[in-house]
């Protein structure tokens, strides 16, 4: 872990939030409905700061190891340009849309749970483990957030990025004064 100095420096470099989905987006549960379709629950002040984020001038990308036509769904629904679904070598795939993007590691947010996830964490300007990511995970971690995987911590860590940028209190005031 980081001084909260040095955690705010870092946090004021972010361009690019990538996010896996299995245990970050979602709790990580998959299920089926009965012509069995998958199905996965999001949370809803997540998509909200993907929102936020993106219209802070940000990007948002989705790296995950599975791949799944509701992600591709959720992702669209959310304005999320930049998804890497089936991915077996993720940090493969990040330098790869680091290079697309123009940007750095060190401009780079990645939010993991599980192994597959600690290259990149280890990698990126700020790796943030979930709550409830496993113990390797958290150990590498820049961050951790207070909350689980598919229960607001996506949220958390567009706030804490916005915050230290500067751009949180003005986006709060647009609420305030009725407009979003």
């Amino acid at each position: 872990m980081i001084d909260e100095t040095q955690r705010k420096a870092k946090l004021q470099r972010i361009e690019l939030l990538l996010l896996d989905v299995d245990g970050v987006m979602t709790e990580g549960g998959v299920s089926w409905n009965n012509q069995g379709v998958e199905q996965k629950t999001f949370h809803i002040r997540d998509g909200l700061g993907i929102r936020l984020f993106s219209q802070a001038g940000k990007r948002v990308g989705i790296v995950t190891g599975r791949a799944s036509h509701v992600v591709q769904l959720r992702a669209s629904e959310l304005g999320i340009g930049i998804v890497r679904q089936g991915v077996e070598e993720k940090l493969n795939a990040v330098s790869s849309i680091l290079t697309e993007t123009g940007l750095s590691f060190e401009q780079t947010a990645f939010i993991g749970d599980d192994l597959p996830d600690l290259a990149v964490l280890k990698r990126c300007g700020v790796g943030v483990a979930v709550a409830d990511a496993v113990k390797e995970v958290l150990d590498a971690a820049t961050i951790v957030t207070a909350a689980r995987g598919g229960k607001g911590a996506v949220r958390e860590v567009v706030e804490m990025i916005l915050r230290a940028q500067g751009r949180w209190d003005a986006i709060v005031q647009r609420f305030e004064s009725g407009v979003s």
